[in-house]
């Protein structure tokens, strides 16, 4: 085996835009340093297809639930915790930095279908204390941690 993956297919087709869009377009490659006209027109559609991915709510999706709040808010982390706990199929993992001022950014790594990826974000965004939060989706999914038919028991006893 020579180690090297095979490369992704591409495809090429044709775009016709209005000169005003062009331009535009153009500014936007160059302040933004995409490589190319290609590149930035493929993230625009792949941002396209993930907000259609979002509408219809049944798709499987991976992303991140981004949240920036005040610390000191009562309770405040002890919901947090608590709401990904409830949700422990969704949420795989969690990362969170303190900062100035007693705030936080933390970043919560989530994957399911979307509709319910989008209702667990609104929970944490809505939560008294919470300055922004958003829910930012990728079209791709995180490799299954166990087989199927061995899937993992827990025996936690609530205290």
């Amino acid at each position: 085996m020579s180690g090297k993956e095979p490369k992704e297919q591409i495809s090429r087709i044709s775009v016709s835009l209005s000169p005003v869009i062009l331009r535009e377009l153009d500014a936007m490659v160059e302040a933004k340093g995409y490589a190319s006209r290609s590149q930035a027109i493929q993230n625009i559609v792949h941002q396209e297809l993930m907000s259609c991915r979002q509408e219809s709510g049944d798709e499987l999706s991976a992303g991140v639930i981004i949240l920036f709040y005040n610390n000191t808010v009562a309770n405040l982390p002890q919901r947090l915790a608590d709401l990904q706990y409830e949700n422990l199929a969704e949420v795989i993992s969690s990362l969170h930095v303190n900062l100035i001022r007693r705030q936080t950014l933390e970043v919560l790594l989530v994957q399911g279908k979307v509709k319910k990826l989008q209702e667990i974000a609104d929970q944490f965004i809505t939560l008294p204390g919470v300055i922004s939060g958003r829910l930012h989706l990728i079209a791709s999914l995180i490799p299954p941690v166990h087989e199927t038919g061995r899937e993992l028991e827990l025996n936690v006893e609530e205290p």
